[in-house]
């Protein structure tokens, strides 16, 4: 059965990038949003795996940010597992997405991609033990 993951990132060519990287996965099925506002409306689809970008279009926009978004998804009631990309390394704001249940934090370096692979394996694997 395909699983269904999430990918929100305000820039689309890092998501043009995750798309390609994950449709061209067996199993897989991607849905993208540039906001998590995008996000939040689609929540009811149920997915899998959400991959969530911490900075989305700045606060000056009043766009949510990741954490937002992931504060959001939590009051929805719902438990999805979550995994953020961020460029931000600060330990403080890896605690508090993890605060939130947040399952992992990948910086987003010039090998992230093979990480975020990586990663996205081993949490389906883990789920089917």
């Amino acid at each position: 059965m395909e699983k269904l993951v999430f990918f929100v990132d305000d820039d689309k060519m890092m998501l043009n990038l995750m798309e390609y990287t994950f449709n061209c996965r067996e199993g897989f099925q991607v849905k993208s949003f540039m906001s998590g506002e995008d996000c939040i409306k689609n929540i009811n689809l149920d997915p899998n795996l959400i991959v969530l970008d911490y900075y989305m279009g700045g606060h000056e926009d009043n766009s949510l940010s990741g954490l937002d978004t992931l504060k959001q998804i939590r009051e929805a009631g719902k438990d999805t597992p979550v995994i953020i990309l961020s460029r931000e390394k600060s330990e403080d704001t890896i605690s508090e997405f993890m605060k939130y249940g947040a399952q992992k934090y990948v910086v987003k370096d010039d090998y992230f991609i093979d990480t975020l692979i990586e990663t996205i394996e081993k949490h389906f694997e883990e789920l089917k033990k």
